[in-house]
C-alpha cells in the first residue's frame, strides 16, 4: 500500500528536475500538476525559471501536458497556453482518466510518461497507480486550497511512517 505514495524521484522546484535526466530515463512525456507545482495556488503567474524549464523540455522533444483538478478551465487554459501546452482540467486526481486522458494527449504510454506535482494523494498516488514514473516537487508557497492544508498534515505523518516503519522499505527517492 505505502507503494503507491513513493515517489521515482524528488525536486526542491519544477525548474531543478533534469530535462536531461528524464530523456535518459527514457520519458517522452510529461503530466504536469498546476498549483504549487507550476504556478503559487490559484494564479496564473508562470516564473522565468519555470518558463525557461519549459523550453528545456520542449528543446529535449519531451512533450508536456497540464493535468489539473482546478475546476475553472480558463484559469488553466490561460497557463497552457502560454506555455504552448495542452491541458485537462477537472480532472479528479488520483483518478487514472485523468493520467490517460493525458497521455492520449500526449500520445505517450505507461513506459514513457512521467508525473510531476506536489502532492502525494493526487499526484503521485494516481501516477503510481498507473506504474508511471513519479517525481515529488515541494510546493511553490504555502498558500493552497483549505483541503489541501487538511491533506499537507496527513502527508507528514504518511512521510515519516515511510521513513521510520520497519515494515516499509526506506523512504529515500533520488533527489535532483
Amino acid at each position: 500500500m505505502l507503494e503507491y505514495f513513493r515517489p521515482t524521484r524528488q525536486a526542491n522546484s519544477l525548474d531543478l528536475i533534469s530535462v536531461e535526466q528524464l530523456r535518459q530515463d527514457g520519458i517522452r512525456g510529461l503530466i504536469i500538476d498546476l498549483d504549487n507545482t507550476m504556478t503559487p495556488w490559484n494564479n496564473v503567474e508562470v516564473g522565468p525559471k519555470v518558463e525557461e524549464w519549459f523550453k528545456k523540455v520542449k528543446s529535449a522533444g519531451i512533450r508536456a501536458c497540464v493535468v489539473s483538478n482546478n475546476s475553472k478551465r480558463q484559469r488553466v487554459a490561460v497557463v497552457a497556453d502560454r506555455l504552448g501546452i495542452p491541458f485537462v482540467f477537472g480532472a479528479t486526481k488520483p483518478r487514472r482518466r485523468a493520467f490517460r486522458a493525458g497521455m492520449n494527449l500526449l500520445e505517450t504510454g505507461q513506459e514513457d510518461t512521467a508525473v510531476i506535482g506536489d502532492q502525494l494523494f493526487t499526484d503521485i498516488l494516481g501516477g503510481n497507480r498507473l506504474g508511471l514514473y513519479t517525481i515529488l516537487v515541494t510546493p511553490i508557497n504555502d498558500h493552497e486550497f483549505i483541503g489541501t492544508r487538511i491533506m499537507r498534515r496527513i502527508e507528514k505523518v504518511l512521510v515519516w511512517i515511510m521513513r521510520h516503519c520497519a515494515s516499509a522499505k526506506p523512504y529515500s527517492p533520488k533527489i535532483h
